[in-house]
C-alpha cells in the first residue's frame, strides 16, 4: 500500500490545500494530512491546532483514504515513525519551488527514504494562500470562492472576529 503525507499549517485550510489533498488521495491509497506547527508562526496563527483539524475533517468527509494527524517535530521524523516514504506539496507558483526543493532535500539527509512528490496547484488555485484569505476575510473581503464550503461560515467568522 502507497500512503504519503500532506504536511502544512493549514491556517486555514483554502480550496488550494483541499485541491492538493484531493488529488493526493486519486494517486495514493492513503494520505495523512498531518497539521505542522510552523515555527516562524508560533504565536501569530489564526486558528489553533486543534481548530484546523476540525476545518480539515468537516472538508475531507468525501475522502475515505485520508486521515488528518498532528505533530510538532521534524517531518521526516514523522513519516519515519509512521512507516510513510511519500510527501505530497503543492506548488502555486515557481517561487514555491526554491523552498519546498531546500526542504525535499532536508527531509531526504534526515531520512534517506523519504521521496518528495510536487503538485501543481490547479490554475484557479494559484493565487491562494492562508496569508492572502487572511488579509481579505480580516477586511471584509468575500473569501467564499477561496475556502471549502463545509467550514467556510467558521472561518468567515473568525477572521471577521465575530
Amino acid at each position: 500500500m502507497k500512503t504519503a503525507i500532506c504536511p502544512g499549517s493549514f491556517d486555514p485550510l483554502t480550496n488550494g490545500h483541499l485541491d492538493v489533498i484531493e488529488r493526493a488521495s486519486k494517486i495514493f491509497d492513503e494520505v495523512y494530512v498531518v497539521v505542522m506547527t510552523n515555527y516562524q508562526k508560533i504565536g501569530s496563527t489564526t486558528f489553533t491546532e486543534a481548530e484546523r483539524v476540525d476545518l480539515i475533517e468537516r472538508s475531507i468527509g468525501h475522502l475515505p483514504n485520508v486521515r488528518v494527524d498532528t505533530y510538532n517535530g521534524l517531518l521526516a521524523d514523522y513519516a519515519a515513525d509512521h512507516d510513510i516514504h511519500i510527501i505530497v506539496k503543492g506548488l502555486r507558483a515557481v517561487s514555491d519551488f526554491e523552498n519546498e526543493f531546500q526542504q525535499s532535500i532536508a527531509n531526504k539527509h534526515i531520512n534517506k527514504s523519504l521521496e518528495t512528490v510536487f503538485l501543481p496547484s490547479s490554475e484557479n488555485h494559484m493565487f491562494l494562500s492562508s496569508s492572502f484569505i487572511k488579509q481579505i476575510g480580516q477586511l471584509g473581503g468575500d473569501i467564499s470562492d477561496f475556502v471549502p464550503e463545509p467550514v467556510r461560515d467558521d472561518i468567515i467568522k473568525r477572521l471577521r472576529k465575530e
